[in-house]
């Protein structure tokens, strides 16, 4: 079969508003507070992991929804700019972009604000059925921020892979902490590969507070039960995939991080790329991981994202040769 796209990715795509760093406590009461950087920039892990798959050289398309107003029309052409194939993302006449505040600290933390507009109107209408017939591969994000998708993906997933599509999940962080534990019983099974951070993974095993490396990898071992590959992203311990029967690690390459805002997606965007380009699961760990490194190098989510050149570069600089 053909293929139009080499990757579809469904989800979340607004502005960012990234403020930071603020490193005394956010104070209210009508306080006016300083700091260094401002930038209105694209987000959404769904965008920002397709704007870092498109800069790798994918053929890349996004699937959603936004409103008709000038939010809107900023994301659509902030992905058009990055060949970013937009003609799926839906304009809704009623319902607003979406919209996020991002305050970020020195220490590499960060606060989170959003706006959710269309996020909880976006459903399955929103994905054309002859998209997920000609990508490759089909890639999910932001499941708790759109509740109607997420209940239909399952079927989603299900047609892609049907059509012979790999098929991938970010779920990002949950922000009413219940991790829907019936929902991802029923997507997982249809998931090739699980995208979360090591935090996102503990939750989603359901291991409460235990924060340590063995509870993580506890974590990769229950969900790959499901059959899933499991990527876990873990910041400056870098990064491992669990199949189910083994671990493979890597400490990723050394970075001093301007913001660390997008840089899973841009992790996620590296580790699709290069599993499409023909790399074994090691390989593509470790060009994820180079991946989000780079993409720390300027403030916002896609701003430094790599090309594929610059990613190679940078692994062969830190002694990872193929």
């Amino acid at each position: 079969m053909s293929h139009t796209f080499d990757l579809l990715v469904i989800g979340d795509a607004n502005p960012d508003v990234v403020l930071g760093p603020l490193d005394e406590p956010l104070a209210f009461g009508q306080r006016e507070q300083l700091v260094p950087t401002g930038l209105l920039t694209l987000g959404g892990s769904a965008a920002i992991t397709a704007c870092g798959a498109a800069r790798l050289g994918l053929r890349v398309a996004i699937a959603g929804r936004v409103g008709d107003d000038d939010a809107g029309r900023f994301v659509r052409a902030a992905l058009t700019a990055r060949g970013v194939h937009t003609d799926a993302l839906r304009t809704d006449p009623h319902l607003a972009t979406p919209l996020t505040a991002v305050l970020t600290r020195g220490d590499g933390d960060r606060a989170i604000l959003t706006a959710a507009g269309t996020l909880a109107d976006t459903g399955p209408e929103d994905v054309p059925e002859e998209l997920l017939a000609h990508s490759r591969h089909v890639h999910a994000a932001s499941y708790f921020l759109m509740p109607r998708l997420a209940a239909a993906l399952p079927e989603l997933l299900g047609i892609a892979r049907a059509h012979g599509a790999g098929t991938s999940l970010d779920t990002n962080d949950d922000p009413t902490g219940r991790w829907d534990p019936t929902g991802l019983a029923a997507v997982l099974p249809v998931v090739d590969i699980l995208l979360p951070n090591a935090q996102e993974a503990r939750a989603l095993a359901r291991l409460g507070t235990d924060t340590g490396p063995d509870a993580t990898e506890e974590a990769a071992a229950r969900l790959a039960a499901h059959g899933a590959s499991v990527v876990v992203k873990d910041g400056g311990a870098g990064a491992f995939v669990h199949d189910g029967r083994r671990v493979l690690r890597t400490a990723g390459i050394a970075a001093r991080p301007l913001d660390t805002v997008g840089a899973g997606d841009s992790f996620d965007a590296g580790y699709l790329a290069a599993l499409l380009a023909g790399e074994p699961p090691a390989r593509a760990l470790e060009f994820a991981a180079a991946c989000g490194a780079l993409s720390t190098r300027a403030h916002g989510g896609t701003p430094a994202q790599p090309t594929w050149d610059e990613a190679v570069a940078a692994l062969a600089r830190n002694g990872k040769n193929q």
